[in-house]
């Protein structure tokens, strides 16, 4: 089957609902998986990630164009990022058995039924261009919606590759291509006094200044910091850690030192690995020394419509404790995702440490929960087997009973397990919800009702098993303790969340 890659850009970064609006209508479509969500309220625009069949795709990227159309007022919207429509940038990435020339074609099918359909004007750029000027996608958006709202009627350099020849009132223009991987990569470069030094840096770093090939680059103010901003368009040409060793050596040339930076959306793994390789001065490859991608390729991970299909089955397992499991590390997704959403705003300065903290907690809780899931459905099912054993002499039975009396322990502990590392989950939920983003506030409200669910969930495992163990009762009713009081502290936690999520709405 083949697979292609959609990273659109939409021009709203603040209003949540309309993010998720847009990502509804995507997700609608047979076939479309959403990977990664990114909004960035001082561009005032979002990146959402998604793939799909190359069968399906057409309708999904089109899907996708309707919806920022129909929420996006391109004359209300502000930010700091250069656009030209409400879905700004369509570009198509070949996976798999994909190729680039599908991605050509995919490009221009989606462009003529977007101009057709939708009454849109639509630009070609990259490798799906019709000329050799719209490779380039700052050519393409030069000057902006506004300009080209007055000159697209009348200078024929402008004319569209699809749809009439104005914009739409409010939806603007779409530039749709087919690329290989960008990285998004932005470096910070201190306070907003800094701004004319990140446009020096930009000048001497980007391609078309005689800088480093495939890099674009642009100096902005974002919220009162100096931004370095800069698409990597060809990462076999400048890496990741190239382009940050070059950006961090002009930036001190000038007496200036890099604070941080940030990646939008998804990369390569293997961008990833060079960065880590290079950064430690590795001979080899670095992805040969990660103990979960060893794991990985040992044991291939079961997808989320495998894990639902596994639990709809007649089989006892996974059942209860694992689906509380997965519950769970949803709830710490979310609340890392709020993180996410919070560090780096200047607004939420105060809070970055704490947000740092439940970003780091909740990525070690995710790990737990996943791993959790799994130990609970293999404990039931070593319980399973156990009443199998055959009991047909006294030591038969003795050994029998020994093994399903150990097996109903673990399959009691571990549900405990989930319900330590659920409310865990239910305080950051409380920390982002107090301290977080209050654009994501009903996202930490939805994290801290899930993180609550799971661990009542994983508390009903622990009681049901622990009535049953035999010789090890005590062991059971002092389990079934702790999981009732967990559960109670999670649902305080979860009511705490809830009103203040209330008193936003």
């Amino acid at each position: 089957m083949k697979l292609i890659e959609c990273v659109p850009n939409f021009s709203e970064g603040r209003d949540v609902n309309t993010v998720n609006a847009i990502r509804e209508r995507i997700a609608a479509v047979r076939g479309v998986s959403v990977l990664h969500v990114t909004a960035d309220a001082s561009h005032n625009r979002s990146v959402i990630t998604f793939v799909a069949p190359i069968e399906t795709m057409a309708d999904a990227a089109i899907a996708a164009i309707r919806a920022a159309r129909d929420h996006i007022d391109l004359t209300r919207h502000h930010g700091v990022h250069p656009r030209i429509g409400a879905a700004d940038v369509v570009p198509f990435i070949p996976l798999g058995d994909a190729t680039m020339e599908d991605c050509i074609e995919l490009a221009r099918e989606v462009g003529r039924r977007v101009g057709d359909e939708l009454a849109i004007p639509v630009y070609l750029y990259e490798r799906a261009a019709t000329m050799p000027s719209r490779r380039n996608l700052a050519e393409v958006r030069r000057g902006g919606f506004e300009t080209l709202r007055d000159v697209i009627a009348s200078d024929e350099s402008r004319a569209p590759d699809f749809g009439p020849s104005a914009v739409h009132p409010t939806a603007g223009a779409v530039a749709i291509g087919a690329r290989p991987f960008l990285i998004a990569f932005n470096v910070y470069l201190g306070d907003a006094a800094l701004v004319p030094v990140a446009c020096e840096i930009a000048r001497a770093i980007r391609e078309s200044s005689g800088g480093l090939p495939a890099v674009k680059a642009l100096g902005l103010e974002v919220d009162g910091q100096a931004q370095l901003s800069m698409n990597l368009v060809d990462i076999d040409r400048t890496s990741l850690s190239v382009a940050y060793a070059v950006v961090e050596r002009e930036a001190r040339a000038r007496g200036v030192e890099p604070t941080w930076s940030e990646i939008i959306g998804l990369i390569p793994e293997r961008s990833a690995f060079e960065v880590a390789s290079h950064a430690i001065r590795l001979r080899d490859d670095m992805s040969e020394h990660v103990l979960e991608r060893v794991l990985r390729d040992k044991r291939p991970e079961i997808s989320l419509s495998g894990f639902i299909a596994s639990v709809a089955s007649s089989n006892p397992a996974p059942g209860g404790g694992s689906v509380a499991a997965v519950a769970g590390a949803l709830a710490a997704a979310l609340a890392r995702m709020v993180a996410g959403l919070t560090i780096g705003r200047a607004r939420y300065a105060g809070a970055t440490d704490e947000m740092h903290f439940v970003s780091d907690s909740a990525g070690a809780l995710i790990k737990q929960l996943e791993s959790l899931a799994i130990q609970d459905a293999e404990a039931y099912s070593r319980f399973v087997d156990a009443q199998k054993l055959p009991h047909d002499t006294a030591a038969a039975v003795a050994r029998r009973a020994e093994s399903m009396r150990d097996s109903l322990l673990a399959a009691t502990r571990i549900p405990l397990e989930i319900c330590r590392a659920t409310e865990e989950v239910a305080r950051l939920c409380q920390i982002v919800a107090e301290r977080g983003n209050v654009n994501a506030i009903t996202d930490s409200g939805v994290a801290a009702a899930l993180a609550s669910t799971a661990c009542k969930a994983a508390a009903y495992n622990v009681r049901i098993n622990a009535r049953s163990l035999q010789t090890t009762r005590s062991d059971g009713a002092a389990m079934a303790a702790e999981a009732i009081a967990r559960t109670h502290s999670a649902a305080l936690i979860a009511n705490r969340v809830a009103l203040l999520v209330e008193s936003a709405l």
